[in-house]
């Protein structure tokens, strides 16, 4: 079973902002996506567009995200060869939300800088 057929548990199967928050929910998840949309990119070009993550934290991150199905991950050779991530077409369905968040976030940086 590859990592894409591993479908991570919903702790309340019944609620869909649970199941929501348990997919795209964290400091960082949205950031991959919102990264990942432009263009697929490998793991040392995500962690220089987010300098503050670890490189264990996005090891995990992207991990949990193939497990949901949202990014790919395709090996471009023998080890050590990159490793290149890119959304998959459901990960881009969670774009409308990633822009949203992000307008919002003007907005309040706006709001407490004004």
């Amino acid at each position: 079973m590859t990592m894409a057929q591993v479908r991570r548990h919903n702790p309340v199967t019944d609620c869909p902002l649970t199941a929501a928050l348990a997919a795209l929910g964290g400091k960082w998840k949205l950031i991959i996506i919102y990264w990942l949309s432009d263009e697929p990119r490998h793991f040392a070009a995500l962690r220089r567009l987010m300098p503050a993550i670890s490189q264990k934290v996005l090891t995990e991150q992207l991990r949990e995200l193939i497990a949901d199905g949202m990014v790919d991950r395709a090996e471009t050779g023998q080890v050590p060869a990159p490793v290149i991530y890119s959304l998959t077409p459901y990960g881009r369905s969670v774009m409308p939300i990633a822009e949203t968040v992000r307008q919002w976030g003007h907005g309040h940086i706006a709001k407490f800088s004004a």
